[in-house]
């Protein structure tokens, strides 16, 4: 998959109407934010890899980053307007090229994009950026500024410059919730924000289509860690050797989950397509500490790894790409008094994610016996 900061190649005048492989040129477009690349969205990105194959052009993803949202709270001094994220601009990249699409173009979104009419961004950004051929859009599109654009006029405006629009209805799952009468809900980040943000992680899990996951390189921080529990002894959770940490930054100051979670952890050893290593993690700015740490102001997700690869040794996590799932919650953060209370609370931590791994797992081999 091929990613782009910006549009990939001059206007259409100067393009040629055919690629040197000798398919046509243009692209298949659909547009949006996709955080978290939820079931909704593989759905519609499913159905633009076939349209794009049946027309013999690049499947492409046209999304924006810093996310509007996000883009006028700063603008109108209100954060608490800005949406949480769900994914890190990698993680939403990594699940796109899992997707099978061609390109990404990552537009910033900024003073002039949000300034742009409806016919201005389909001739500026559709036509002359992308050169679309094919655009895509989900069943409550809206474009352009103030929101003025939406699919009649899209329609219109493919007819009259030579595009074709198609739009795809809402994708429907049954999790808890509002819903009247157990019927079905319409699959959207903002529920999946909301199952993150109270803790139900199977929900999420259901809405995502895989369990809900962080990656990124594992970083230094102050290793505090290799400190903490060690004065608890070897029977203790971290075996007398502290409660090391794999330390990843979520990039956004507002993530959807935060807390402490039980994991498990891809990647950290060979190839990363082994059995995963099961551990615990906080997810968020760490209460706790000095907030003029290394890491103060910054969300982090800290894991530590229950069982830790001998071969690895003390330092050999570090620039690793990991992939954390966060699979059940624990509890929020706490604010401990002083770091023996912290690191007892980690200990207790320790404890019952490792209580939640035995039930999950014994439950699981008890349904496999009882469909066998």
């Amino acid at each position: 998959m091929k990613i782009f900061r910006g549009f990939p190649s001059p206007g259409p005048a100067d393009r040629p109407t055919t690629e040197a492989s000798g398919r046509p040129a243009g692209t298949a477009v659909t547009i949006g934010n996709f955080d978290g690349v939820h079931r909704g969205h593989q759905a519609m990105l499913a159905l633009l890899r076939s349209e794009a194959e049946q027309r013999g052009v690049r499947s492409c993803v046209l999304t924006f980053e810093p996310h509007p949202r996000d883009y006028f709270a700063a603008q109108a001094r209100k954060p608490e307007l800005a949406p949480a994220r769900i994914s890190t601009l990698r993680d939403k990249l990594a699940d796109l090229r899992r997707a099978g699409i061609d390109q990404v173009v990552v537009l910033p979104f900024d003073a002039r994009l949000s300034g742009l009419g409806p016919q201005a961004f389909i001739d500026e950004v559709l036509l002359r950026g992308l050169n679309t051929r094919y655009l895509l859009v989900g069943d409550d599109f809206r474009f352009g500024a103030r929101r003025a654009g939406d699919y009649a006029l899209l329609d219109a405006a493919g007819q009259a410059q030579g595009f074709d629009v198609a739009r795809m209805n809402s994708y429907e799952v049954h999790v808890p919730g509002p819903a009247p009468g157990g019927a079905g809900q319409r699959v959207s980040s903002s529920l999946v924000r909301a199952a993150l943000a109270e803790g139900r992680m199977d929900d999420a899990a259901k809405l995502l289509g895989r369990p809900y996951h962080i990656s990124g390189h594992v970083l230094h921080g102050r290793k505090l860690g290799r400190e903490l529990g060690r004065n608890l002894g070897p029977g203790a959770p971290g075996g007398g050797q502290g409660f090391r940490t794999l330390n990843l930054r979520f990039a956004h100051w507002k993530p959807a989950a935060s807390g402490i979670f039980a994991v498990q952890v891809h990647g950290l050893t060979g190839s990363g397509v082994g059995a995963p290593l099961l551990g615990v993690a906080n997810l968020g700015v760490r209460p706790s500490l000095d907030p003029d740490d290394v890491n103060g102001g910054r969300v982090l997700l800290e894991t530590h790894v229950f069982d830790w690869p001998a071969e690895l040794g003390l330092e050999g996590g570090y620039g690793k790409i990991i992939r954390v799932e966060l699979l059940h919650k624990l509890h929020d953060e706490l604010k401990y008094d002083g770091l023996d209370a912290l690191q007892v609370g980690i200990a207790r931590d320790c404890e019952n994610a490792r209580a939640w791994f035995a039930t999950h797992t014994q439950t699981r081999r008890q349904t496999t016996r009882d469909r066998i």
